[in-house]
């Protein structure tokens, strides 16, 4: 009997689905540290770094005893309740639709340098559904692109770095100096370098996303990814940062231009137009990467909380390659409506990208100190110290006030009001999936409250129309027959079914002294009860005339009046008149 076993991934393909989110934010976060920091820009990043080296123990500590898909989801779920475990997968799915969207759209940008007359906003969905196809085709299929861009990725960046050396090797580092002495900005040193910190956190978006897909990872790799993007990120933002006010005086940096495509500037003074294409060309794969790592980890944290009846199970079905593809397709038509509703200005996404990206670090830092109380005989590979637990959560608190604290440009809203735009109705919906069955129940209450009278009022009409019906079907009828004709009986019987309501009917045989019954009328009365089952039959043999005082006498006794009693037509020699007979009815 074979076993489907799923390949897990080594530690070069799950660096690449997380590195390509985490080193593809060389390509904007010099620019944004510059942008606040200034000449310190480059500081605020290795502060950055070492913030990061503190949460590889945190990150370390609660996936190693935890080894989970879910992250911050995962560890909160495992140490406090479901409800905080949920709150923090809001922050974590906001964050990755953020990262999905904005990564999509800046990819596209930097390949529209490289050809000007593509479309933006369809180009961006389509990017985003091939990679959507690319997930759904299984996590391995994925890890290999991921791959390839993440070695194009770095291979870019060393000829950007070679370039740059060779640049100011022969120029030196004059216009650095400059910078350096440049006049400080409004608020002094330390908030220049305390805000550029704050925007410069954005620049390890990602590092959350190897927890996500622990699962998928062969034995021993998770920590190694850990370390892997904290080099990354050491060595690439820091450097770029300080080449960046190696080249251009801090004025010119502080233009629009720069700061959107400050790479591709540089590679453009430096090498020109074709390096400038191949580090466009790389911006846009890495950025394509950063989508992908987004639908590997919205993947494996809705999976684990399908499991865990936080979402519906409907998003559990998995196709032949085990991709969660309901999962997947979800987030795709979730990421182009955000790209519709924003109308290509994806940059309003910002404040949700910041504060959830954030926010779920703080949680999960969180999340390691309720594992180090409340789960602390569960063992793990490695620990983090108290200290450097708290440093890490107070660095990240720090950063997430300073972009709270940001003003918004001209025209904008501020962080705070677009994330909670998006926010208030995740969580809504989650806080439904979560009491469901108290809100259902209340449901019940408010439609028993409002429609139980409604219910009493038709029971108790339909109660007294059944009544009613039953009195008029209670209402005895009664056929005189003078033989044993069926066929006239039978005539009787259709009558009284089309055109009376009654359920009981006394067939009537007057015989006169000395006179025998007809023998074969019992036969048929009987015979007549099997065909109508519906009608009660009564066969009454009474003695004595048929007359006017008989069927008088009949009535009295029966309490049936005279115009419910039927006979056949009379024939010429019947010694009474129809109308001496009361209104006796002639039905055949």
């Amino acid at each position: 009997m074979k076993t489907n076993i799923r390949k897990k991934l080594n530690e070069l393909e799950s660096t690449a689905i997380c590195g390509n989110d985490i080193s593809s934010s060389v390509l904007y976060v010099s620019a944004l540290s510059i942008a606040f920091a200034g000449q310190y820009a480059w500081i605020t990043l290795l502060i950055v770094s070492a913030v990061l080296f503190l949460f590889r123990k945190i990150y370390g500590e609660v996936v190693g005893a935890l080894p989970l898909n879910g992250g911050a989801y995962n560890a909160l779920l495992n140490t406090t309740s479901k409800f905080m475990a949920s709150f923090a997968a809001t922050l974590t799915i906001l964050s990755y639709m953020a990262t999905a969207v904005i990564s999509a759209n800046e990819g596209i940008h930097y390949l529209h340098y490289v050809i000007p007359s593509m479309p933006i906003i369809l180009a961006t969905i389509g990017l985003l559904s091939v990679f959507a196809l690319l997930t759904i085709g299984g996590i391995t299929e994925s890890a290999k692109v991921a791959i390839g861009i993440f070695l194009f990725h770095l291979s870019s960046l060393f000829i950007l770095t070679g370039f740059i050396l060779y640049f100011l090797f022969q120029n030196g580092f004059a216009t650095f100096f400059e910078n350096w002495n440049f006049p400080n900005q409004e608020g002094g040193i330390l908030t220049a370098i305390f805000l550029g910190f704050s925007a410069s956190m954005l620049g390890v978006s990602g590092f959350e996303s190897s927890a996500n897909f622990v699962e998928e990872q062969k034995s021993g790799v998770f920590p190694k990814t850990l370390r892997n993007m904290w080099v990354i990120v050491s060595v690439i933002n820091p450097l770029m940062a300080v080449f960046a006010l190696a080249l251009f005086a801090l004025p010119v940096l502080h233009s629009d231009s720069y700061q959107n495509t400050l790479l591709v500037e540089m590679a453009s003074h430096v090498g020109g137009d074709w390096v400038a294409t191949l580090i466009s060309i790389d911006a846009f794969l890495v950025l394509s990467g950063a989508v992908l790592t987004s639908f590997v980890g919205v993947s494996g944290l809705l999976e684990r909380m399908t499991l865990d009846r936080v979402m519906p199970q409907f998003f559990l079905k998995k196709n032949k390659r085990g991709s969660s593809y309901r999962i997947i397709i979800t987030f795709f038509i979730l990421a182009v409506s955000v790209l519709m509703i924003t109308k290509g200005e994806v940059t309003l996404l910002a404040g949700v990208y910041t504060i959830s990206f954030l926010s779920v670090m703080i949680l999960f830092g969180i999340g390691n100190i309720l594992l180090k109380v409340r789960r602390a005989a569960l063992p793990r590979p490695e620990r983090a110290r108290w200290l450097a637990v708290f440093l890490a959560i107070t660095a990240v608190i720090i950063a997430l006030l300073g972009n709270i604290m940001m003003e918004p440009t001209e025209g904008n809203p501020s962080n705070l009001t677009v994330f909670l735009d998006y926010f208030i109705p995740f969580i809504i919906f989650i806080t439904f999936m979560l009491n469901r069955t108290v809100l259902l129940r209340f449901f019940l209450k408010f439609i028993h409250y409002i429609f139980d009278p409604i219910r009493r009022l038709v029971y108790y009409i339909d109660k007294k129309t059944l009544t009613f019906i039953n009195e008029i079907n209670e209402q005895e009828f009664v056929f005189f027959t003078k033989g044993d004709n069926i066929a006239a009986l039978n005539k009787v019987m259709l009558y009284i079914q089309k055109n009376e309501h009654t359920r009981k009917l006394k067939i009537v045989h007057v015989l006169k002294k000395g006179d025998d019954v007809p023998k074969n009328l019992p036969l048929e009365v009987n015979f007549l009860g099997q065909e109508y089952p519906e009608i009660k039959i009564e066969f009454v043999i009474e003695e004595g005339l048929f007359s006017p005082e008989l069927i008088q006498k009949l009535s009295q006794k029966w309490s049936i009046p005279v115009n419910f009693m039927f006979i056949g037509s009379p024939s010429d020699k019947f010694q009474f008149s129809v109308e001496e007979l009361g209104g006796v009815r002639l039905v055949i």
